[in-house]
């Protein structure tokens, strides 16, 4: 009987991991009407693929289609209640919703996005994307509606405990957003001797752009550039030199 079942499902099975790698190749090459026609027609016969789902959220974000995303994300979200990267996926819709909107219909968008964040951040206690939305949401939402310097510090520390880079990171941004240049500067530095990325010289180099300090910017473009080849450094080094 085992086998007779394994023999019935075996194509059934086939065919919905040819429909996701499919829809996982129109995204990459960024079809994304391919993408959300071939998964939204898989859904009718596998409501509950959980995979198909989160795919077609993906697509309704990089469609900004923010609406359908949430509806999308709300499914998985009820589906799979203790996956924390629904949560997150859930939460982010729902801010970027709010930023396309009136102040006023944003509250409501803003209050949901929280609490998706925070039930993701308690699923799982190393979930980064999670606590930098959290660090992110916190210093922009004015205070009247939730927001806290002490709250975007306290996930910019659960994220120092996880990775330091991304600590050092968060800790410049909070300074650097609450206009205190020096912390900020001083975080940025941290993250660069740590990590070294492209991202830990992207930041700094902006910092020191929007600081209004371009011979700054430059030293260390330079030195991004030799490190890594990137071509976004090569560019900003040629636009303030020029």
């Amino acid at each position: 009987m085992k086998l007779f079942w394994i023999f019935l499902l075996g194509p059934f099975f086939a065919m919905s991991q040819t429909a996701i790698v499919t829809a996982e190749g129109f995204l990459k090459q960024k079809q994304y009407d391919k993408a959300v026609t071939l998964l939204d027609t898989h859904l009718k016969s596998n409501s509950s693929d959980l995979k198909a789902i989160e795919l077609l959220g993906d697509a309704y974000g990089h469609q900004k289609n923010w609406d359908k995303a949430i509806i999308t994300y709300k499914k998985l979200v009820d589906l799979s209640p203790k996956s924390a990267n629904y949560h997150y996926k859930y939460g982010g819709a729902l801010g970027m919703k709010a930023l396309s909107v009136s102040k006023f219909k944003a509250v409501g968008y803003v209050g949901d996005a929280k609490q998706a964040f925070l039930k993701a951040a308690e699923l799982d206690a190393k979930h980064i994307d999670t606590r930098w939305a959290l660090v992110e949401m916190y210093m922009q939402l004015p205070g009247i509606i939730g927001g806290s310097k002490s709250k975007a510090l306290k996930y910019a520390n659960e994220l120092e405990a996880l990775s330091k880079v991304d600590g050092y990171l968060a800790k410049g941004y909070i300074y650097e957003y609450d206009k205190e240049p020096e912390l900020a500067e001083s975080y940025y530095k941290k993250a660069l001797t740590t990590g070294g990325s492209v991202v830990c010289y992207t930041k700094l180099t902006q910092f020191y752009i929007n600081q209004k300090q371009p011979k700054k910017a430059l030293v260390y473009l330079h030195e991004g550039y030799k490190i890594h080849k990137n071509e976004d450094f090569l560019k900003q080094i040629k636009t303030l030199e020029n």
